[in-house]
C-alpha cells in the first residue's frame, strides 16, 4: 500500500520567513491598491520565491498494513454447566470461528475464563490479559459468550478505545430458580453455648407480594450427620439458633427442598462453618496428699491462661482427729458436696493425683464421677503407691472407667519413659521432643518409681520399667479417662538427668482428655488452600489408605493417601467446583469447603443482561440472546460507524499500519524556481516601460 503527501523544509528559519513574506505581501498589496503596472506579474515572481524558499517536495510512503485483533471470551464457570448453556457456547464459538476466519485484516484471539477462579467469573481481566501486548488503537473489539454472571465489570471509562463489547448470551430469558441465602452467622462461637443464623429462601424472579405466604422445607446438618428440619418462610429472614458442640470447625449444611421449576440444586444449599471454642477450660485437681510432684501439676495447669484452676489437696483427712476445736483451724473445709454433685458437670477435666480412699469421697460421689466420664467428661488419675494396696481408686467405682487393674507390685528402681509402637502413632505422644527414632532410646531422663497394673482396656502409648504400661488412654462410654502409672513425673519438670518434655506431654494429654479435634488419633480431616484440598488421616492401625472424594455436583473420585509419619497418612485433591466435598474411608468421614461457603458463582445462576449492559451501551456493543436469534452475521465497521444491528454485530476496522519505505521527490526544482522569478520580474519590468 502507498500513501503520498506534500511535505515542507524551508530553506530558512521561520523567525525570517515570516517578517519576510509580510513585508513583501505589503509591498505587493500596496502596488496593486495603487493599480501600479506589472503587479501581477510582481506577485508571481514573490509567489515563486516564497514557494522556493519553502522548499516543497511529495513524500510517497510505503505502508503496510496492521493485522487488527479481535478477542472471544468463552465463560467456563461452574454457572455455565447449567443446563444447555456449555453446549451452546460451544456451538456458537465453532460458528464465531468459522465467520471471523473470513477476515484476512483480523487476528482473532480466543481466551477461556472461569475454570481458574471457582468462586467468581471474572471474564474482563481475562480479556485484559488476552490484549495486554496490544494497542488499542489495534483493537477491533470483543464478543463474550457467557450467561451474563459476570463479577468483574469495569466502569465504562475503562473500556474506552478497547472497542464494541458485544455478549453472546447462552441461557434463556425466562428462567426461574430457587436459593438458600445465609443473611448473618458468626465465625466463632463458645463451647456449650448456642449461636444464631439468619437464612432466607428466594423464589426468583422475586415476587414482594407473595414474600412471607409460602413456606420452604429446609433440612439441616452438622458435621455430615442429620440434625433437624425447619420450615422457612419464602423471602423473609428466619434465624436458627445451634448449640457447639466441640471445638475447632462445626460444619452446619442447609438444604431447602426443590421448587416446581429450577435451574440447578447447587444454590439450593448453603454452609455455615462456625469455629468452636472454649471459654475457660474448667479443671479440678484433687491431690491426696501433699507430694513433690503436686506443684508440678499446679504450675503446668496454672501456666495456660486459657485454664480456669480450682485445686485441693487433702491435708487433713477424717482420721486425723487431734482434738482441735473447729474454730481454730486454719484449713478450709473440703466442698465435696457442691463439687462433687451439684457443680461436678462445669468441669472438663477432673485430675486425681495420687488419691487414695481416707474417707473423704464417700462412693456415691465416686460413682457420680464415673457417670459424669460416661457422659462425655475428661478423667485423669495419676498413680501413687496407695494405688496398689487395698485403699486403691480402683476399688471404688472409679474402676469399671480406669483402664489399668492394679496388681499390687510397686517398682523401686530407675527406668526411662518410652513411647510405644501404638504410642508413636497417637497424637498425645507422636513426635515428643527426644523420643527418639528407630533403635534409639528417648533422650529423657528417668523416673525412679512405677505401679504395676494389667491393662483392661484402652491403648498403651506409654511404657516404663520393663516394659510395663506407664501411660493408658481410654475411650468409656461418650468420655475419656487417662491413667499414668507413675507419681514421678515431676522429675522431669526438675531437669533430673535432662529432664523430659512433661510441660508439652500434659499439655496434649488434657487437651485429648477434652477432645480437641487436633488431638484425635482415628480421625479424617480436610484443610482447604485455595482449590487445593490437603487431606490427613490418622490412625493407630497400620496399613495402605484410601478416601473416596464426593464433589458437589455428585461425582466420585478415589484418592490414594500415603503414609507420612506413624500413623499419618496424607494425600491431596484439586477442586475445580466450589462448594462441600464430602471425604470418606471405611470408618471416617470430613467435610471441606472450597471458596466461600455461599460463593458469589452460586448466589443467582439465571442469565441476565443487567450486569453487561453498561459495558454494552457504553461500547457500542448488542446484547444477543443464542437461543432466540442464534450466532449473529459479523461484519468489520469504520471506527466511527455503528457497531451492531438487527442481526449482526460489527468489529472496529481500525486501518492501523506500519511504513516500511519513504521516496521523497522536490515539486520546486531550483531551475524552475528561478526561471519563474526572473521571467516574472522582467515580465513587470517590461510592462512598466511601456
Amino acid at each position: 500500500m502507498t500513501a503520498a503527501d506534500i511535505a515542507f523544509a524551508p530553506l530558512l528559519p521561520w523567525a525570517l520567513l515570516g517578517p519576510l513574506f509580510g513585508l513583501a505581501a505589503l509591498v505587493l498589496l500596496a502596488a496593486t491598491l495603487r493599480r501600479a503596472r506589472g503587479a501581477g506579474w510582481r506577485w508571481l515572481a514573490a509567489a515563486t520565491l516564497a514557494l522556493a524558499l519553502l522548499n516543497p517536495s511529495l513524500v510517497q510512503e510505503e505502508r503496510e498494513p496492521i493485522r487488527d485483533v479481535a478477542v472471544v471470551v468463552v465463560d467456563e464457570s461452574p454457572s455455565q454447566a447449567t443446563g444447555e448453556r456449555a453446549a451452546r457456547a460451544d456451538a456458537a464459538l465453532a460458528d464465531l470461528r468459522e465467520r471471523l476466519a473470513g477476515f484476512e485484516d483480523l487476528d482473532v484471539r480466543v481466551v477461556r475464563a472461569g475454570g481458574e477462579d471457582i468462586e467468581e467469573t471474572r471474564l474482563f481481566d481475562a480479556l485484559e490479559s488476552a490484549v495486554a501486548d496490544v494497542p488499542r488503537r489495534r483493537v477491533a473489539g470483543a464478543v463474550l459468550i457467557t450467561d451474563g454472571q459476570v463479577h468483574d465489570v469495569p466502569p465504562p471509562a475503562a473500556l474506552d478505545g478497547m472497542g464494541p463489547v458485544h455478549t453472546l448470551l447462552t441461557g434463556r430469558r425466562d428462567e426461574a430458580d430457587r436459593r438458600l441465602v445465609v443473611e448473618q452467622a458468626p465465625a466463632f462461637g463458645l463451647v456449650g453455648r448456642t449461636v444464631t443464623v439468619t437464612l432466607r429462601v428466594d423464589d426468583l424472579p422475586d415476587d414482594p407480594a407473595a414474600a412471607g405466604i409460602r413456606s420452604v422445607d429446609v433440612r439441616v446438618s452438622r458435621d455430615g450427620e442429620p440434625l433437624r428440619r425447619e420450615r422457612l418462610a419464602v423471602g423473609r429472614d428466619t434465624d436458627l439458633s445451634f448449640r457447639i458442640e466441640h471445638g475447632g470447625p462445626s460444619v452446619f449444611e442447609f438444604e431447602a427442598e426443590a421448587a416446581d421449576r429450577e435451574l440447578t440444586l447447587a444454590n439450593n444449599r448453603a454452609v455455615v462453618v462456625v469455629n468452636g471454642v472454649r471459654d475457660r477450660l474448667r479443671v479440678l485437681l484433687v491431690s491426696g496428699e501433699p507430694h513433690p510432684g503436686e506443684r508440678t501439676w499446679r504450675n503446668i495447669l496454672k501456666s495456660d491462661p486459657s485454664v480456669d484452676l480450682v485445686h485441693f489437696t487433702i491435708l487433713r483427712p477424717p482420721e486425723g482427729q487431734d482434738g482441735t476445736p473447729i474454730n481454730e483451724l486454719s484449713l478450709i473445709a473440703f466442698p465435696i458436696r457442691d463439687l462433687f454433685e451439684l457443680r461436678l458437670n462445669e468441669f472438663d477435666l477432673i485430675i486425681f493425683d495420687r488419691y487414695r480412699r481416707r474417707g473423704v469421697l464417700h462412693s456415691t460421689y465416686l460413682e457420680n464421677i464415673a457417670e459424669y466420664v460416661l457422659g462425655g467428661g475428661a478423667f485423669l488419675e495419676a498413680s501413687g503407691p496407695d494405688f496398689a494396696d487395698i485403699f486403691s481408686l480402683y476399688r471404688t467405682p472409679l474402676g469399671r472407667v480406669l483402664p489399668g487393674e492394679p496388681t499390687g507390685e510397686i517398682v523401686e528402681r530407675g527406668f526411662r519413659p518410652a513411647v510405644t509402637d501404638a504410642g508413636l502413632r497417637h497424637p498425645v505422644t507422636a513426635a515428643l521432643d527426644g523420643v527418639g527414632t528407630g533403635d534409639e532410646p528417648p533422650d529423657w531422663g528417668r523416673w525412679l518409681r512405677q505401679i504395676d497394673v494389667a491393662p483392661t482396656g484402652g491403648t498403651v502409648v506409654m511404657a516404663g520399667a520393663d516394659n510395663r504400661p506407664l501411660l493408658i488412654l481410654e475411650r468409656a462410654g461418650e468420655g475419656r479417662v487417662a491413667q499414668l502409672t507413675s507419681d514421678h513425673i515431676w522429675l522431669w519438670s526438675r531437669g533430673f538427668e535432662g529432664g523430659g518434655p512433661q510441660a508439652e506431654l500434659l499439655r496434649r494429654l488434657a487437651h485429648w482428655l477434652m477432645k480437641e479435634p487436633a488431638l484425635e488419633e482415628n480421625d479424617l480431616r480436610a484443610d482447604v488452600s485455595g482449590t487445593r484440598i490437603a487431606i490427613e488421616r490418622r490412625s493407630l492401625e497400620p496399613g495402605p489408605r484410601e478416601v473416596t472424594v464426593l464433589t458437589p455436583s455428585g461425582e466420585r473420585t478415589r484418592v490414594e493417601l500415603t503414609e507420612a509419619a506413624p500413623g499419618r497418612a496424607v494425600g491431596q485433591y484439586v477442586a475445580e467446583e466450589p462448594g462441600i466435598f464430602r471425604l470418606a474411608d471405611e470408618e471416617q468421614t470430613a467435610l471441606a469447603v472450597v471458596g466461600s461457603p455461599n460463593p458469589p458463582e452460586l448466589s443467582d445462576l439465571r442469565t441476565t443482561t443487567e450486569r453487561l449492559a453498561p459495558a454494552a451501551e457504553a461500547t457500542g456493543g448488542a446484547m444477543v440472546w443464542l437461543a432466540d436469534d442464534g450466532v449473529p452475521d459479523v461484519r468489520r465497521v469504520a471506527p466511527d460507524r455503528d457497531a451492531a444491528g438487527r442481526d449482526w454485530i460489527g468489529l472496529r476496522a481500525n486501518g492501523d499500519y506500519v511504513v516500511t519505505g519513504v521516496r521523497e521527490a522536490p515539486l520546486m526544482p531550483a531551475a524552475l524556481a528561478l526561471l519563474l522569478a526572473v521571467g516574472g520580474l522582467m515580465a513587470a519590468w517590461r510592462r512598466e516601460g511601456r
